[in-house]
Parts: structure tokens; C-alpha cells; sequence
């Protein structure tokens, strides 16, 4: 008898129970580590020679690595996958065991698993863990459902390549991506999810609404059309009001510096490798960095504070600055708009007495509301404490951190910590942004900083005629206003509220005929401010519609003989579709008001629900 025949009789398999009511969280991901499983079931039945790896559940689905005597197609996944579907039809039961690491290594030995018993060698345990579904075992710590007929909401998704253990030296393993759900619903509004993604890509977006490009030549940044500068100018004109009105001045300062600047601020020696660096050659004809772009605004706003005496009555004193920014980044992590070298961010420093901290802080979280209100977006907090590399006193964090927590706990408003986060010269709130993908976006960013001004010498004098140093707030709401924008066009799927719309009419004359009386309802769209452009009468009228809606202008003025004799329009807008025959000044008016308000005016399909932690039902089904 083979070896593996007496091991296997020889052990006691229990149920697996799942403890009750577990959150949905856990639900799918135990779902999902067994769909993972009757996979690598599906996949031995029509491979018997196929060395498993590893086969965990991840965010919204499941992988299995594996080594075959083939490279797998696409055109292999629906084999497999109804070969996992006549599993899951026999719901079988998933049962738990535990075996002696020696014995398992024999049993894995037998079986040729070689990436088993490399597991099993980073095992220190005297017992390993083993979980089966019908006749298939695997080497496991679980968790899993107790019957497999609950996996039975799934998709496989796409094929990939993987190292074992990332060692590129070894042959590579073939993975099998695929997904689960709770019901079938979810499956396939997870599955329109995916189609979506890819139509909402804001570089596909992008070029079809005529916003940027990109070309190799320019290292991924880029190049911003009309359009696209439209749509920046009035992101830049909303943040202007509101801080104008909240308070803020405006600077500009260079964008190349000495590194003496990014010495004293403790750039040159935390944040060296992510700056662009400018060689000089000295008197000996060495060449060597002493200059650089800079890559973040704050250092040279200490040297415009230092720029005249202050008093304690100027406190706090709000400033901002948007100029281009530029960080080296790894040409590998470049990702459109979201991630890019050269950047603009909405910053402004803060610098006030101690005991301004918890009310300027409430004031910048009130700003933060009232601009992301504009746009619908769900936000959340995190408190990002001091990281192993940091600068500065001890008691100067412990300082910042406490007036952080302080100003929160006065806010009112729940947070998590990610502790270690912070910046290395100081402690930090995050907003984390929820877009209508279900995704989160580190954004804005509120700084307490103790440390700078002290590097920076910055003092005023108090008002017991003292010199003080003050302490500064760094922040951002947008974060970086190109990386938001692509946030907003993957959130809108590219229809921006009229407001923002680059092109926010556009008229339609039916027939040549009516072009010029086209022309005079542009020109009273131009008077009252708003952003219009005539699609003249070359080609059907029901082409150009299209064109408009592929494009995503928000209101279209069709106009033929009978509106060119009465001063009306045929209105049709990309949320509403046709809406009739109305009156030009209403049309107009509407536009106008909507345009004062920066009104909220798009519905989106939005995924947030799929992707809730919370239950929106108790499930009545054991898992």
C-alpha cells in the first residue's frame, strides 16, 4: 500500500464550522479562499500531474498559482470553469484535519508537490493544517465555508505569469484569477464593474474628450489640451474663492533652489532620491548636485515668511501656493494623471501660536467639506503618527500628535490611525476619498509641524514683546490637482458637472440655413459666461448629437427654422436626454444659475454598495 493511502486512513477529518454571524467581510473571503480551492480541484481533474503553489482569496476575488504541463488561453477558463460549477453542484463538504509535519512531507513527497513541501519547510509546528473538498486535499490553515455549494457565484477572470516566492531565477508559475460572490447579483453587477473600469480609465477618457495626452518623449507627464486647461482654470477659480473668502493670500515662488534650502529643511537627506537634481561643475571641474527642483512647496514658504518681521496679531497667517512640482518618480509606478513627475498641488501653510492649533484645524476640516460637497465625494480620516525615520525632538511629536488627536476629538468627526505614517517632520491627518468605484484615494492631507520652523528659524514676536516660534499647518484638500481631476473623471465617468464641463453647450443647426441664427445663440451663451461651440450643419444633425454625447456636453440646442422664427431651442442634455422646445433665456438661465451654485448635476451609476463592509441584511445562510 502506497504510503499516502496509509497516512490519509489514518486521519480524522471534523467539519469545518464557521463561528455565526460573521461579517460580510469575512464571508467573502472565506467564499472566496474556497472557490480558490474547488479551482485547483477543477484544475487536477484535467491536469492529474499539476504542482500546486498557493491559492489565497485577495480584494474581490481569488488566485491559484500553479505549475502545468501547458501554458494555459483564455480559451482554456471555460473548461475549467465548468468543471468547478459540477463541483460546487455536489456542494461538498469542506472538512478540517491536522497531521504531523513529518507525515505531511511524506504525503506531499509521494504526491511530487514540490511547492508544498517548501511550505512545509517554513513551517516550525509539530502539526500542519489540512483542509478537503471530495477528494482533493490541500495544505491549509483555512478559513473556509462549510459547504462548497456556496461558492457556487463565481466568474474566472484572466491568466498572468507569477515567480515562486518572486525569484525570477526559477521556472514561472501560471496564475488563474478569478471571483466570487454572496449571490448572483452581486456577481454580475461586480462583473458590469469591470467593463466599466476600463471605460472610465481617465487616459481613455482623456483623449476621447479631448482633455490631455501623453507621449513617450515627455517621461508620462501630460500635455494639457484647451480643453483640459478649461476644466484645471476652473478647479484653480473654485479653490481661489474659497480661500480668498476663508481667509488665504497667494504667492509664487522659484521652482529651482540650492540645496542648502532642501538641507535645512531635511529634504536633501530624507527625500534626496525622489528629487530632480541639477549638476554644476566647480572651480576643480568636479561636477556635482547643488541645485534642484523642488519637489514640494513648503521649504521656500519658510523663507517668504522669513521675508519680514511678524507680530502675533498677523497670526495665523494663511498662505498658498500652486505651482508646478517635480518628483522623480520610477518610470514603473507613472500612471496617467494619478501618478505622474510633474504635478500642481492646492497647498497652503499655516503659521500661528500654539494656541490657534484646534481652531484652525476645525476651520480647514469645515473647508474640506465645503469643496468636496462640489463634487459628491464621501471622504474619511486617518491619523498618521511619527515614522521610524523622523526628524526632531521627541517631545515636539508627542506635542504634535496630541494637538492632532485633540482637534479631532473637537470635530467631532471618527478616524483610524496608521501609525508610523506620518511625514518625517511631522504628524498628519489623511483624508482618504471614496470615489463611485468603490475605491479610496489618499487626497487631502493636514500637517502639524513643530519641527521646520525650528530649522528655519522663524520667530514673532508675542505679545509679551517676546520672540516666539511659531508652528505651522501644511495642507492640501485637493492634494494634487492633476491626480484629483483624474479622480473626478473615473468618478463621473467623464460627464463633469456643467460647472466644470469644458464645453458646456454646444449648438446644432439642423440645415445650413440656420448656422448663422446658431451662431447668435453661441454668442448670448458667451455673454452670460458660459462655455458654447456651434457644431455646424456638415453632416447629419443626428451624427453631431452623437458626437456631443460621446463627448459628454451637458446641454445640446438643436435649432432649425421654426426655433430661428420663434427664439426658442429644441433642448437635449446628456442626463435628460430630448426635453423639448424651450424658450433661449430660460435655457440660459438655468446654465447661469448652475454655474453660480457649481450645482451637483450628474447621476452616476455608483458601485459603492457592492463594495460595503457594512450588512444591509442578516444572511440566513451558514457559512
Amino acid at each position: 500500500m502506497p504510503v499516502s493511502e496509509e497516512i490519509l486512513a489514518s486521519l480524522a477529518w471534523a467539519p469545518n464550522v464557521p463561528p455565526p454571524s460573521l461579517p460580510r467581510q469575512e464571508r467573502l473571503r472565506r467564499i472566496r479562499h474556497s472557490a480558490s480551492h474547488i479551482m485547483a480541484q477543477a484544475v487536477r481533474e484535467i491536469f492529474p500531474d499539476a504542482k500546486l503553489a498557493i491559492g489565497p482569496p485577495i480584494e474581490n476575488g481569488f488566485y491559484y498559482d500553479m505549475e502545468l504541463s501547458r501554458n494555459l488561453t483564455d480559451a482554456d477558463l471555460p473548461e475549467i470553469e465548468k468543471r468547478m460549477r459540477k463541483i460546487v453542484a455536489r456542494d461538498p463538504q469542506f472538512l478540517h484535519s491536522t497531521l504531523a509535519r513529518p507525515k505531511a512531507v511524506e504525503l506531499f513527497r509521494e504526491w511530487k508537490q514540490d511547492y508544498k513541501l517548501e511550505l512545509l519547510a517554513g513551517i516550525a509546528d509539530a502539526d500542519v493544517s489540512l483542509y478537503k473538498q471530495d477528494r482533493f486535499l490541500d495544505l491549509c490553515a483555512g478559513p473556509h465555508v462549510a459547504q462548497g455549494g456556496i461558492c457556487g457565484h463565481f466568474k474566472l477572470l484572466s491568466l498572468a505569469g507569477a515567480y515562486w516566492r518572486g525569484d525570477e531565477h526559477r521556472p514561472m508559475l501560471q496564475r488563474i484569477y478569478g471571483t466570487a460572490w454572496e449571490t448572483a447579483a452581486e456577481l454580475d453587477e461586480y462583473l458590469q464593474f469591470l467593463e466599466d473600469s476600463k471605460a472610465r480609465d481617465h487616459r481613455k477618457l482623456g483623449t476621447q474628450l479631448d482633455l490631455f495626452s501623453f507621449h513617450p518623449w515627455s517621461g508620462g507627464c501630460a500635455f494639457w489640451h484647451p480643453h483640459g486647461v478649461t476644466v484645471r482654470e476652473e478647479l484653480r477659480r473654485l479653490w481661489r474663492e474659497t480661500h480668498k473668502k476663508a481667509g488665504y493670500v497667494e504667492i509664487m515662488n522659484p521652482v529651482i533652489y540650492r540645496k542648502e534650502l532642501f538641507e535645512t529643511s531635511g529634504h536633501w537627506e530624507h527625500f534626496r532620491d525622489d528629487m530632480f537634481l541639477i549638476q554644476e561643475t566647480n572651480a576643480e571641474g568636479k561636477t556635482e548636485a547643488t541645485m534642484a527642483l523642488k519637489p514640494m512647496n513648503c521649504p521656500d514658504t519658510h523663507l517668504y515668511y522669513k521675508s519680514r518681521q511678524h507680530s502675533y496679531r498677523d497670526l495665523p497667517l494663511r498662505i498658498s501656493e500652486g505651482q508646478l512640482l517635480h518628483r522623480n518618480e520610477p518610470m514603473g509606478t507613472l500612471h496617467g494623471l494619478m501618478r505622474a513627475r510633474v504635478f500642481s498641488q492646492d497647498d497652503a501653510h499655516i503659521f500661528l501660536h500654539e494656541d490657534q492649533v484646534q481652531e484652525e484645524i476645525e476651520r480647514i476640516m469645515e473647508l474640506l467639506r465645503h469643496i468636496y460637497s462640489f463634487f459628491g465625494l464621501r471622504y474619511t480620516l486617518t491619523l498618521s503618527t511619527k515614522p521610524e525615520k523622523a526628524m526632531g525632538a521627541p517631545e515636539l511629536w508627542e506635542k504634535a500628535e496630541a494637538g492632532l488627536r485633540q482637534a479631532l476629538a473637537a470635530t467631532g468627526l471618527e478616524y483610524t490611525v496608521d501609525a508610523g505614517g506620518g511625514a518625517f517632520y511631522g504628524p498628519k491627518i489623511d483624508v482618504m476619498v471614496h470615489d463611485s468605484m468603490g475605491r479610496k484615494w489618499q487626497c487631502g492631507t493636514v500637517q502639524l509641524d513643530f519641527n521646520l520652523p525650528r530649522r528655519f528659524e522663524l520667530e514673532f514676536i508675542d505679545r509679551d514683546n517676546q520672540p516666539r516660534t511659531p508652528v505651522v499647518i501644511h495642507r492640501v484638500l485637493f492634494g494634487s490637482v492633476e491626480r484629483f481631476l483624474g479622480i473626478l473623471i473615473e468618478h463621473f465617468a467623464g460627464a463633469l458637472p456643467t460647472w466644470l464641463a469644458p464645453v458646456q453647450v454646444v449648438v446644432l443647426p439642423i440645415a445650413e440655413g440656420q448656422d448663422e441664427f446658431a451662431r447668435s445663440v453661441a454668442a448670448r451663451c458667451d455673454e452670460r459666461g458660459l462655455r458654447a461651440e456651434v457644431a455646424l450643419a456638415t453632416t447629419k444633425i443626428s451624427y453631431r448629437i452623437r458626437e456631443a454625447e460621446m463627448h459628454k456636453v451637458p446641454y445640446m440646442l438643436v435649432v432649425g427654422k421654426r426655433e430661428a422664427e420663434s427664439g426658442a431651442v429644441s433642448l437635449r442634455t446628456y442626463q435628460e436626454k430630448d426635453r423639448g422646445v424651450v424658450a433661449l433665456d430660460a435655457v440660459l438661465d438655468e446654465l447661469v444659475a448652475k454655474n453660480r451654485n457649481r450645482t451637483l448635476d450628474v447621476a452616476i451609476k455608483d458601485y459603492t454598495q457592492l463594495f460595503r463592509t457594512e450588512e444591509l441584511a442578516t444572511p440566513e445562510t451558514a457559512y
